[in-house]
């Protein structure tokens, strides 16, 4: 078999949603224009583009484990570094004989402990991001200009540290996304030359703060003379937010994805333009979505179960053309890296990890894969299972479990728990005894700091 490279495209809070060939160009919001993506669009065309991947355990870090071992975190492990012995596909890939190098602004990555980054062989950060004190100063912009009167002085400080950092942008070509696709254009123009090769580009964006530039910030209300709320607050939204104060995030935060859209353009173009469609594999996927007060609450945390977070857009695109199509196999997120490796002909390597293949379905050989997929936070007391029809979302004790069924109602608005509690007793059963939680009382550390801060 000829060896095929690998390109590996993570996304960070991309809600399935907001990339338009799942949303059929409709409004996802009242008051907010129809997402726009034509660049993921136009790549889909020759994907196999999946309806119903869904990520296993939460959030950000948990899920680059799942996505880099092909393991599951929920059971065992929340927010926490690779361990020495995580068997990633860097580490794999290496040793099979590839070139590897990680491009990411992801900066949770590169905190000394985290480890992401040792199995590359090369990585190359961009700095800026979130709480990365990338620049320790304070910002010459004002704070009170990016919060409203309910801002706590945790929150101000999160705002005042994003500005710092991007103080000095002029051009959208100095924000992050574009940047990261820079970084990997870059990498792949030197490294060309090598007969086996592995990249993964992982864009924080379009995670919070969102303050797109212009010309991308064209999604608000043109009328809107509140507050520029880049970064939402946890809790409540009706607590700290007008219902013009939430359209105009949900604004921002359209104008963040379809910037980042536009950021994978050279990306792609570069990997068109450089014979890599003809001889890689390229998976682009988001590691969760985003909740936008959907249901009543911005940001994500332990008790934010619905599609807004759970629906994810991923794509495998062959080398080669013409072999796009879309499927409802039910996949997660465990499964994908032993998809990959036996698409790649390394199929040997399957046995070690916990997730399951769906090769045959990337091959148009079968339609469906999993009968179920549960999600949730290790530290946190919910979980969600799903079946591609009913979502059923299990609540602590003393709340009101929840069941939705996807198909007649998308956004999860009718609970139906008290009218067909057997689909309800049969989802639940899928659970299993080490997907079943613990409460988040338990959590201490820094899992608990980034799973349940949020809440």
């Amino acid at each position: 078999m000829v060896p095929m490279n690998l390109i590996f495209i993570c996304l960070d809070s991309f809600r399935q949603d907001h990339v338009s060939l799942y949303s059929a160009g409709k409004p996802v919001f009242d008051g907010v224009p129809p997402p726009s993506s034509p660049v993921i669009d136009a790549f889909a065309r020759d994907c196999v583009v999946f309806d119903n991947c869904h990520p296993c355990g939460l959030p950000t870090v948990p899920v680059r484990t799942e996505l880099m071992t092909g393991q599951f975190t929920l059971p065992a492990r929340g927010w926490q570094p690779l361990e020495k012995t995580d068997f990633t596909v860097a580490r794999l890939l290496r040793q099979s004989g590839y070139v590897t190098g990680f491009v990411t602004d992801t900066w949770h990555y590169w905190r000394p402990e985290m480890n992401f980054h040792s199995d590359f062989m090369a990585w190359r950060w961009v700095r800026g991001q979130e709480y990365d004190a990338w620049n320790t100063g304070p910002s010459r912009r004002s704070v009170d200009d990016y919060v409203n009167a309910s801002y706590t002085a945790y929150w101000r400080d999160l705002v005042g540290r994003f500005l710092a950092n991007t103080d000095d942008f002029r051009s959208p070509s100095d924000w992050f996304a574009p940047r990261v696709a820079g970084e990997a254009v870059e990498w792949l123009a030197r490294n060309r030359s090598h007969k086996k090769l592995f990249l993964w580009v992982d864009s924080f964006d379009p995670h919070e703060p969102w303050d797109p530039p212009k010309p991308f910030d064209r999604f608000t209300d043109p009328g809107y003379r509140g507050k520029r709320l880049i970064m939402p607050m946890g809790g409540k939204a009706d607590d700290w937010a007008s219902k013009e104060e939430q359209r105009f995030i949900r604004g921002l935060y359209a104008g963040e994805a379809s910037f980042v859209d536009d950021s994978l353009g050279r990306l792609f173009r570069a990997l068109e333009e450089g014979g890599y469609y003809d001889d890689s594999l390229i998976v682009l996927v988001a590691d969760h979505g985003h909740p936008l007060a959907d249901h009543g609450k911005f940001l994500k945390g332990t008790d934010r179960m619905h599609s807004e977070v759970l629906n994810v857009p991923f794509m495998v695109r062959l080398p080669g053309r013409g072999k796009g199509r879309r499927t409802k196999a039910l996949v997660t997120f465990p499964d994908i890296l032993p998809t990959v490796l036996e698409l790649m002909g390394l199929k040997a390597d399957l046995p070690g990890m916990a997730g399951e293949s769906f090769a045959r379905v990337v091959r148009g050989e079968v339609d469906s894969h999993r009968s179920f997929v549960v999600s949730g936070y290790h530290g946190g007391a919910e979980r969600c299972v799903r079946d591609g029809r009913f979502s059923y979302v299990r609540r602590p004790e003393g709340e009101p479990d929840e069941l939705y069924d996807l198909a007649a109602d998308p956004r999860e608005t009718a609970n139906l728990i008290d009218r067909a509690p057997g689909e309800a007793r049969r989802l639940a059963s899928a659970f299993g005894t080490m997907f079943m939680g613990r409460p988040i009382s338990t959590v201490k550390g820094i899992q608990g700091k980034y799973e349940v801060e949020n809440a």
